[in-house]
C-alpha cells in the first residue's frame, strides 16, 4: 500500500512538472492558457526588440533587458547600429536574454497566442530594401500582421539593429497566480482578425472612388434679338420686313432693306 501511494503520487509530481513544462514551452492547450496566464505591464526603457543579422540576408529576433542599471547591456553607436555590450562582461544577474518562442510569444486580444484554430502566429523578420519589418503570419491569415519595423543604415554581423513596434503593440510579462515568470509578450488588445480587418485599404476604382464635385455648366445664353424696323409712313404700302441671312455658323444675321420710292 505504501509502494502504490508513492507510485501515484511520483506520476502525479511527473504530470503536474510535465504540465508545467508544457505551458512554459507555450504548448498549453487553446482555451486553457487564456484562463491560466495572464500578463502584467513592464518598463519599456529597460527592453530592446533588435533584430541580429544572419547569412543569406535573413534576420533573427531576440529581446534584451537591463535588469541592473550598469553595466549597459546594449549601446547605441554612432552609425544608427546597436552594440551587443553584453557580450564583453559576465551579464549573470544584469541582463536578461529572450532568443526564441522559449522566451517569447504573441498575446492578441487579452488571450494566449494568437486565438485562431488554424494555428499559432509565427514571429519573423523580414527585410525589403532598408525597410526591416516584424511580422507575424499564419495560414489563418489573408495577410501578415505588422508587428514592428526599423530602418537598416548598414548590416554588420556584430552589431543588431533596434526595433519600434507599431502603435497598438506593446511588450507584456507574462505572470501565472501572481507570480512574474520568464517570459514576454508581444501584445495587442486586438484579435488577429480585427487587426487584419483594420489593416485592410480602403475600396478603389469606380464604386469605391468619390468623383470630385464640378460645378454644373449652363449653355450659353442666346444672341441678342435684332432690331425691328418701325413701320413706313406711306401707309398704302406695307413695309417690308428685314430680310435674313445666315452666317457661317448658322446664327440669323439682319439686314436693313430700304423700302422703293418713285
Amino acid at each position: 500500500m505504501q509502494r502504490t501511494y508513492l507510485a501515484l503520487a511520483g506520476g502525479a509530481l511527473v504530470a503536474t512538472a510535465a504540465a508545467g513544462a508544457v505551458a512554459g514551452f507555450g504548448l498549453t492547450p487553446r482555451g486553457q492558457a487564456g484562463e491560466l496566464f495572464e500578463a502584467g505591464p513592464v518598463d519599456p526603457g529597460r527592453y530592446a526588440v533588435l533584430g541580429r543579422p544572419l547569412g543569406n540576408g535573413e534576420w533573427t529576433l531576440l529581446v534584451l533587458e537591463q535588469i541592473k542599471p550598469a553595466p549597459l547591456c546594449w549601446q547605441q553607436r554612432p552609425d544608427g547600429l546597436v552594440d551587443p555590450s553584453l557580450n564583453r562582461f559576465d551579464f549573470t544577474g544584469i541582463c536578461g536574454r529572450y532568443l526564441d518562442s522559449n522566451g517569447y510569444s504573441l498575446r492578441l486580444g487579452n488571450r494566449e497566442g494568437s486565438g485562431l484554430s488554424a494555428g499559432p502566429l509565427r514571429l519573423r523578420l523580414e527585410q525589403s530594401g532598408q525597410d526591416l519589418r516584424l511580422l507575424a503570419s499564419s495560414p489563418a491569415l489573408s495577410q501578415d500582421l505588422v508587428v514592428g519595423r526599423a530602418s537598416v543604415p548598414a548590416r554588420d554581423r556584430d552589431a543588431f539593429v533596434a526595433l519600434r513596434l507599431n502603435p497598438g503593440w506593446e511588450l507584456r510579462r507574462r505572470r501565472y497566480g501572481g507570480q512574474t515568470l520568464n517570459h514576454l509578450y508581444f501584445a495587442n488588445a486586438a484579435s488577429a482578425e480585427q487587426l487584419v480587418a483594420a489593416s485592410q485599404p480602403e475600396p478603389t476604382g469606380p464604386l469605391g472612388a468619390r468623383r470630385a464635385w464640378s460645378p454644373m455648366r449652363l449653355p450659353p445664353p442666346p444672341p441678342p434679338a435684332s432690331a425691328v424696323l418701325a413701320p413706313s409712313a406711306d401707309r398704302g404700302r406695307r413695309a417690308p420686313q428685314p430680310a435674313r441671312a445666315t452666317g457661317g455658323e448658322g446664327r440669323a444675321i439682319a439686314l436693313q432693306v430700304i423700302p422703293f420710292r418713285e
